[in-house]
C-alpha cells in the first residue's frame, strides 16, 4: 500500500500548483490549499482537493497555522513572477516568512519552496521590479536554508506550457534553459514522496533522465 501524504499548497490555483494538486490527488494523497475566490475552491473540489478562501497577504501566522495543522508537508509555489514590487514583497517575501512562522506554530516540519534559478533573465535588460524580484527570492532562499525545518528548495529553469516529457536534469546546479510546468509538478510529487531528500537546494531543467531516477540520484 502506498504511503499517503497530507499536503498543503500555497499557490494551488497557479499553473504548477494546480498540476501538483492533480497529481497528488490522483495518487490518493490528501490535498488542501489557499485560494482567493470561491470559484477556484469549487474547481479544486471537483478534482478532489479542498481549499480555504482568503488573501495570503492579509492572513496572520496564527491563521495560517490553523489551516496547515495536521498536514505532513507544505509546498509554497505562490509567486509574483517579477511584477509589482509591493506584490513581490507580499507574496515572494513576507508570505514565505509568515508560512515559516506558521509551520513552527503548527508543528509541521516539511517545507518545499519553488524558487527560481539565479541565472534566469541574466543578459537581458531587466527592469528594477524584476531585479527586486530576484533579490527577494535570493534572500528568502537564504532564510529557508537557515531554518530548522525539514526544507527543500527547488529552482526550475524557465517554465513553459507544454506537455511534460517525464524526463529531467536535476542536481545542485543546472544550466538555465526551460522546462515544462508539468515536469516540475511531477518532480515535486516525487520529491514529496522521498523523505530522505531534505535540506537541499536542487535545480531542475529539461533533460533525459526519468523523473523518479533523477530524484533517487540526489538522495544523500
Amino acid at each position: 500500500m502506498k504511503d499517503l501524504l497530507k499536503v498543503f499548497i500555497f499557490g494551488i490555483s497557479g499553473a504548477v500548483g494546480r498540476l501538483l494538486a492533480r497529481k497528488l490527488t490522483d495518487r490518493g494523497d490528501i490535498v488542501c490549499g489557499l485560494v482567493r475566490r470561491d470559484d477556484q475552491r469549487a474547481e479544486l473540489a471537483a478534482g478532489g482537493a479542498d481549499a480555504y478562501v482568503g488573501e495570503l497577504a492579509d492572513l496572520t501566522a496564527e491563521s495560517l497555522a490553523a489551516m496547515i495543522s495536521g498536514f505532513d508537508a507544505v509546498v509554497y509555489t505562490a509567486g509574483s513572477n517579477g511584477g509589482d514590487r509591493e506584490v513581490t514583497a507580499a507574496i515572494d517575501g513576507d508570505g514565505v516568512m509568515r508560512t515559516l512562522e506558521a509551520m513552527s506554530l503548527a508543528g509541521v516540519a516539511r517545507f518545499t519552496l519553488v524558487s527560481v534559478l539565479p541565472e534566469a533573465g541574466r543578459g537581458q535588460r531587466l527592469d528594477d521590479d524584476v531585479e527586486f524580484y530576484f533579490a527577494v527570492k535570493k534572500l528568502v532562499d537564504v532564510t529557508v536554508s537557515e531554518s530548522v525545518l525539514d526544507w527543500l528548495i527547488l529552482r526550475p529553469s524557465m517554465l513553459v506550457d507544454r506537455a511534460g516529457t517525464g524526463a529531467i536534469s536535476l542536481g545542485p546546479a543546472q544550466p538555465h534553459d526551460e522546462i515544462a510546468r508539468e515536469d516540475v509538478a511531477a518532480t515535486l510529487l516525487e520529491l514529496l514522496h522521498e523523505p530522505r531528500l531534505r535540506r537541499q537546494i536542487l535545480e531542475v531543467n529539461q533533460g533525459s533522465t526519468p523523473i523518479s531516477a533523477a530524484v533517487q540520484a540526489n538522495v544523500r
